[in-house]
């Protein structure tokens, strides 16, 4: 299947500015594909594990072997080219009509001839002006790599949340679901690394969606390796900085241990959610909300604070902050950043970047519209997907009693 369009390529301008830089050519664009259907036993084996909360199995290798295959067909089309890396790797998802298709595209990278090489070297999800950053800093990509997980917070985890949410306070069951899940996104990104003898994962970016009823959250980076980590730590470091932020790091010595992650979730109770709406008729500040979204963030921030220190870090950096409404007075509170340590000797083989390392390719095409071309609202989506979370459950739940009831009905009578 592996297509030969040499001239058609995804990196920009800037892009090939640094590739002349390192000695590269611009290679062909690159795609890979893979349209899969959860079928009807694993759909029935997937409502149950929605219904029972935790990670959903079924969806998860399905999701995970389907964006394989798609990166697998991608690698093909590098390798037929006569590439020598591949950049800028990407997933995307279209459902069709039920069935998925996931879709990975990138650009080859060619050598400074034409002669093509022994194989495809190494993939990064980094552009190229990234993957600049990341090898000036002396880190060397080896392979693109992902972790996934496919959750629900499952219909014990909803009926018993609903309750404890009446109260004030978090909510352990929904905290630990989410937590965990979370964390297993990072352990299998992590574990596709070691296979390819990393000992780092850099530039990773996290995507929580909604995927077939349930709740996906997949990391991505790329798996690299840097000679001076093995000296101070047994297993593959990992960092959600981007790949600018990573060198600025190396050049005043430190390196990352860990991407570290807090979560909480919080109820406003029912007493506390009445008063608050009627202070909201009122006007000025609603006291119980603004002190119950604090407890929310400073939990999830103290729990980040106490990984870096089991992992002796000298401190968290780039740390970002999510907050996601799941409905019926809930909110979950996430902090995720990088921990990282000083280490004598780091440096950067550049004094300094070129400027066009900083340099943000504008996005000239942006499609606000569905498939059918109807306007959608790009600010709502977070909040409707977490909401999702908490809705899954209980629909299939309905719809399973409603299947009950209709063949109850249909058996003869007597």
């Amino acid at each position: 299947m592996a297509q030969d369009h040499k001239r058609i390529s995804g990196f920009s301008g800037n892009e090939i500015f640094f590739l002349q830089r390192m000695g590269f050519r611009a290679g062909q664009l690159c795609v890979g594909n893979s349209v899969v259907a959860l079928g009807v036993a694993r759909g029935i084996g997937a409502g149950l594990s929605t219904l029972a909360g935790g990670e959903i199995e079924e969806v998860t290798r399905l999701v995970h072997d389907g964006r394989t295959r798609a990166f697998d067909r991608m690698m093909q089309e590098a390798q037929a080219s006569g590439g020598v890396g591949l950049a800028g790797v990407s997933f995307d998802v279209v459902n069709h009509g039920g069935n998925l298709e996931f879709i990975i595209v990138g650009s080859a990278i060619a050598g400074a001839d034409a002669s093509g090489s022994g194989g495809v070297g190494f993939s990064t999800s980094a552009d190229v002006a990234r993957l600049y950053c990341q090898v000036d800093a002396g880190f060397r990509p080896i392979r693109f790599v992902f972790g996934n997980v496919a959750y629900s917070i499952g219909l014990g985890g909803s009926i018993v949340g609903g309750l404890k949410s009446l109260g004030r306070g978090e909510v352990a069951e929904y905290t630990t679901i989410f937590d965990r899940t979370r964390h297993l996104a990072l352990t299998r990104l992590v574990d596709e690394a070691k296979r390819c003898g990393a000992n780092a994962v850099v530039g990773i970016e996290t995507t929580i969606a909604p995927l077939l009823g349930a709740q996906e959250m997949i990391m991505v980076g790329t798996a690299s390796h840097h000679p001076a980590i093995d000296a101070f730590d047994a297993k593959p470091v990992t960092s959600d900085m981007t790949n600018e932020e990573l060198w600025n790091m190396v050049n005043v010595g430190y390196l990352p241990i860990r991407l570290v992650m807090g979560v909480s979730v919080y109820s406003l109770g029912f007493t506390g959610g009445v008063f608050a709406a009627l202070k909201s008729l009122g006007g000025g500040e609603v006291g119980g909300l603004t002190e119950i979204l604090y407890e929310a963030r400073e939990k999830a921030l103290a729990r980040i604070e106490a990984e870096a220190e089991r992992c002796g870090a000298d401190e968290v950096v780039g740390v970002k902050t999510r907050i996601y409404d799941l409905g019926g007075g809930l909110v979950e509170f996430l902090a995720i950043g990088t921990a990282v340590r000083r280490v004598e000797g780091v440096k950067t083989r550049s004094a300094a970047l070129p400027p066009q390392a900083v340099l943000q390719d504008r996005e000239t095409f942006v499609d606000a519209s569905d498939s059918l071309g109807r306007t959608i609202d790009l600010g709502s989506s977070s909040a409707a997907s977490a909401r999702r979370t908490q809705a899954g459950p209980l629909a299939i739940a309905f719809a399973i009693f409603f299947a009950i009831l209709w063949f109850v009905l249909r058996l003869p009578h007597r």
